[in-house]
């Protein structure tokens, strides 16, 4: 699941980035990172919670 997160991540950013320097969307991304960064805080919790944490239970 790591790996599959990252491979999302970069690809939004990616698509973002494009779609910023094409000019078909005008957002700041420090404008939209001072909003929404509690999310980023509450995702990556989230996150840590499901992760598993390397013990074999059987």
């Amino acid at each position: 699941m790591k790996g599959n997160f990252a491979a999302i991540v970069l690809v939004l950013l990616g698509s973002f980035f494009l779609l910023n320097n094409l000019e078909l969307i005008d957002i700041s991304l420090f404008q939209l990172f001072r909003v929404w960064w509690p999310l980023i805080l509450i995702v990556v919790g989230i996150m840590l919670f499901f992760a598993p944490d390397g013990r074999n239970r059987k």
